[in-house]
């Protein structure tokens, strides 16, 4: 079926976006078939990114029963039904829009998300974090150190570029951190106390030589037997009423008794 919308020509495409692709679309539209008018020659990944959902949240779309890519061409009457990333299911013969998952996990956060970053980096995971940093300088780290962006800011992970990025749901940074163990099956990866949670160094155990004890209190000195130094930065670490506090955090996100 074809129409005018206005003095504009479109066409008529049906839509059906499952699981939690639909967090990026109105109450109405949730979870069921609905039909969109569109002009006739938009991408497949102009339309989808048009009604709110971002490419880099995308597995596989078919259409009409067959897998598509981003690039191809809407029809008149098409049935198009849009799938998250998916985690179990093997969908290898079919078209995958995402590129391979990275393996070796490393996230980069728009400069909203600074909790969450000291919670990542809490949990041993390599996290780029400063206020500073703009979109176009988070999309080129993204992209040349392979990191996964994660934001609030769906207009972020729309940029045609972006190849990984998460749209956070949750607003609170605690609610935030485990949103992520979750949706990214982190928490056996994680590797609490070996990242400096000022500047995403690693920290290592060190020797007290006599130029470092001069920056730690004597009172430290006489309870404490291990030191720990970022390798970036220099901070020095150790397991004092702070850490308690951190570990209770850590339990608390990686969910243990």
């Amino acid at each position: 079926m074809s129409g005018h919308d206005g003095d504009r020509y479109s066409i008529t495409v049906h839509f059906r976006f499952y699981e939690e692709l639909n967090d990026f679309l109105p109450p109405e539209r949730r979870k069921i078939e609905f039909v969109h008018q569109v002009t006739p020659d938009a991408s497949i990944k102009d339309v989808i990114e048009s009604l709110g959902v971002p490419h880099t949240e995308i597995d596989l779309i078919l259409v009409n029963g067959e897998s598509v890519d981003f690039s191809y061409q809407v029809q008149p009457d098409d049935y198009v039904s849009v799938y998250p990333v998916f985690e179990s299911m093997d969908i290898s013969p079919v078209t995958r829009l995402r590129p391979e998952p990275l393996r070796m996990v490393r996230f980069i956060l728009d400069v909203h998300l600074g909790k969450l970053a000291r919670y990542l980096r809490l949990l041993g995971f390599d996290t780029y974090y400063d206020t500073r940093y703009n979109d176009d300088e988070i999309i080129q780290m993204a992209l040349q150190q392979h990191r996964i962006i994660l934001t609030r800011d769906i207009g972020l992970l729309k940029n045609r570029i972006v190849t990984h990025g998460y749209w956070l749901r949750n607003t609170n940074p605690k609610a935030q951190i485990i949103e992520i163990l979750d949706r990214f099956d982190l928490a056996k990866k994680s590797r609490p106390f070996t990242r400096c949670l000022e500047c995403n160094g690693q920290i290592a155990l060190i020797d007290m030589k006599d130029d470092l004890k001069s920056h730690i209190p004597s009172g430290v000195k006489e309870i404490q037997n291990e030191f720990y130094q970022c390798e970036n930065c220099k901070r020095v670490y150790w397991q004092g009423t702070h850490y308690s506090k951190l570990n209770k955090l850590v339990q608390e996100f990686l969910g243990a008794d």
